[in-house]
């Protein structure tokens, strides 16, 4: 499975900030957010708004990547927690080079030695090589060893999960990815109510029908996030129901 460039970057933030901040996770909506368009430890540098974490985060958990943990014990909104290790049976030392090379494009065993240290410690870079080959050994393979460019004078790994977000030179500064915005809501002139029915059937006149895509598609991802809620809710009724004996 390939998920998309803000996917990865979600996946990437959770598992990053599983093992880093334990005590803070699972995350909400808003820390995760956070998370994803922070401009340290990232590259690219993305700008991703609630709306676009909401349809990563369904993205995932379609692959059964992510779960969506109710609210309970205090809680008040819907947290996130990530399932990678438990999808692909990987332990601290995998999954966390996984989150580097999420977070941070690929990278020599070097670099993520260095910027795994936070989440796990690997003995050496021979220890850390291994880690790296059994991960491109799996039957889905997780990793790859990039052929070395001209001037570079160490092997780089790259992450196969996720389509890597389009970076520029690596000469020039690293840009900022944003995600795609709704189309802004048309000026109240463009609307005109139609017979004698409620104001939500208005229509839009004038508008350009293009302009709709987008919105249609947040709309469409926003339901499906909902009934995906839904069930997840009925599904915990049904399971407290049986517990009583009803």
């Amino acid at each position: 499975m390939t998920v998309t460039p803000f996917g990865g970057r979600v996946l990437g933030c959770l598992v990053e900030k599983a093992l880093t901040t334990p005590q803070q996770y699972p995350l909400s909506l808003n820390a995760l957010t956070l998370a994803c368009s922070q401009s340290t430890n990232r590259h690219p540098v993305m700008s991703m708004d609630e709306v676009a974490v909401q349809r990563a985060l369904q993205e995932l958990k379609e692959l059964h990547l992510v779960r969506f943990v109710l609210p309970s014990h205090g809680k008040s909104v819907t947290r996130f927690r990530q399932v990678l290790d438990e999808a692909y049976g990987l332990d601290r030392a995998r999954v966390a080079l996984l989150a580097v090379l999420l977070l941070r494009g690929p990278q020599t065993p070097g670099e993520l030695r260095s910027r795994t240290g936070r989440m796990v410690e690997f003995d050496s870079l021979t220890a850390l090589q291994a880690e790296l080959e059994v991960l491109a050994d799996q039957e889905e393979p997780l990793v790859r060893l990039l052929t070395r460019q001209p001037g570079q004078k160490e092997d780089r790994w790259q992450q196969l999960l996720a389509s890597e977000a389009p970076v520029a030179d690596e000469v020039a500064a690293a840009p900022v990815l944003v995600a795609p915005e709704p189309a802004p809501e048309s000026p109240p002139s463009a609307r005109a109510p139609v017979g004698d029915g409620p104001e939500g059937s208005d229509a839009l006149i004038g508008s350009d029908p293009a302009d709709f895509g987008p919105r249609i598609s947040m709309l469409e991802s926003e339901l499906a996030a909902l009934r995906s809620e839904l069930g997840d809710v009925r599904s915990s009724l049904d399971s407290l129901r049986r517990s009583l004996g009803e």
